[in-house]
């Protein structure tokens, strides 16, 4: 399909082909469940965002890479650069993917599949409450860097396309810094701080850019700068928690997730463009913030020990009470074992895949004779040897 993209001279052809290219683009969709179910729980939050870092970069780069070459060459090399890359990452995932059994072997078809899916939105309100937050955090995202080139082609920037593409490299600092923040804060509280936190640093991001941006440039810096760091912080943090609500089920409470993201997304294009084009760049920066409060007002509806779906029964409390959980209250199974996705339980220990296989082994040997170290078998070896002496000297005819 990416080869009729390089070729075609047809704006309803290459419409066409980009539409069907970019539904079957599930690559990442597949590679985020993936890593969530290997990552020992208490791990998974740093372990999801260097793979979300990975995923972002790459948007950030291609922007910019794509937008220099257009510059200079014709805009076909950049489609050719990128059926190339494809074909490279084809060869290294072949040599260097393992292969793992499925997680939910199941006879379930693809349309039942789907209907589990809005099953486990009525069951699960955590993961509601993500998809929600999820939908108006990225509408935020789309919307302020559709609307930042209107606003840096016109008056009083006039930049040229190459200084506005790169603009996108902002965003790698908070790339770079996501998987740390992580590790330290994410991976050590409960999901919901680092939400807040998210949340909190793009509302900084979006109030400084919409209110300063039009007649400083320091304000879209900031705010490109708060906004990525923010979307990622809150995003890694709703994937920690969800994935720990149905093990078996990652991918599908994913693809919940995702549904409702991309549909922010295009929420924000639209709705920033159409706002932008009446009211300018502060009527879309103000409708920004105000998406960004409706995803903070969510996640105040719901505490972080809550099990039902408004309140905050259990307390306002973010320290985990699980250390070894993802979501400091539930304790989780692992997957991928060699018997095809039978569940072995890990005590809500948090196992990675190599400890899996260790415990495994534990397990089969849970009925075997201990080891023993080397004094003692000598003593033993010494006794037995005694015990059969004593035994022949029983059984020794005696002369009479």
């Amino acid at each position: 399909m990416w080869l009729g993209l390089c070729l075609t001279k047809s704006l309803a052809v290459f419409t066409a082909i980009s539409f069907i290219v970019a539904v079957t683009t599930v690559t990442p969709q597949i590679m985020l469940p993936l890593v969530g179910d290997l990552a020992p729980p208490h791990r998974r939050a740093a372990a999801l965002s260097i793979v979300v870092s990975g995923l972002m970069l790459g948007i950030l780069v291609a922007r910019v890479l794509s937008g220099t070459m257009a510059n200079f060459i014709s805009w076909r090399y950049v489609y050719w650069m990128s059926f190339a890359l494809q074909y490279l990452i084809f060869v290294m995932l072949w040599l260097f993917m393992p292969d793992y059994p499925s997680t939910n072997p199941t006879g379930m078809n693809y349309f039942q599949l789907l209907w589990s899916i809005l099953i486990m939105l009525t069951k699960h309100p955590v993961l509601v409450q993500a998809c929600i937050t999820g939908f108006f955090t990225s509408a935020t995202f789309t919307s302020f860097w559709t609307t930042l080139t209107f606003l840096l082609a016109g008056p009083p920037y006039h930049y040229d396309p190459l200084i506005i593409g790169l603009f996108g490299l902002i965003g790698i600092a908070g790339m770079c810094f996501g998987p740390l923040y992580a590790r330290f804060v994410t991976d050590r509280f409960v999901p919901h701080l680092s939400v807040f936190v998210g949340e909190f640093l793009c509302l900084v991001g979006i109030s400084l850019g919409t209110y300063v941006g039009t007649f400083n440039i320091a304000g879209p810096v900031i705010q490109a700068a708060l906004l990525d760091f923010g979307m990622q912080t809150a995003q890694i943090a709703n994937r920690s928690s969800i994935y720990a609500i149905e093990p078996k089920r990652r991918n599908g409470v994913n693809t919940a997730f995702m549904v409702f993201t991309f549909c922010g997304q295009l929420m924000g294009t639209a709705a920033g463009n159409h706002i932008y084009a009446d009211g300018g760049w502060i009527a879309s920066g103000s409708a920004s913030v105000g998406f960004i409060l409706c995803a903070a007002l969510t996640m105040c509806v719901r505490g972080p020990w809550e099990r039902g779906w408004v309140g905050w029964r259990g307390g306002g409390s973010m320290i985990k009470k699980d250390k070894g959980s993802a979501d400091g209250k539930t304790a989780e199974v692992a997957h991928h074992t060699k018997e095809g996705g039978k569940d072995e339980e890990d005590g809500g220990k948090g196992l990675c895949a190599e400890e899996r296989v260790l415990a495994e082994l534990a397990a089969d040997g849970q009925h075997e004779v201990p080891l023993k170290d080397e004094s003692e078998v000598e003593k033993e070896k010494v006794s037995e040897k005694s015990g059969r002496s004593s035994r022949e000297d029983d059984i020794r005819p005696v002369k009479i």
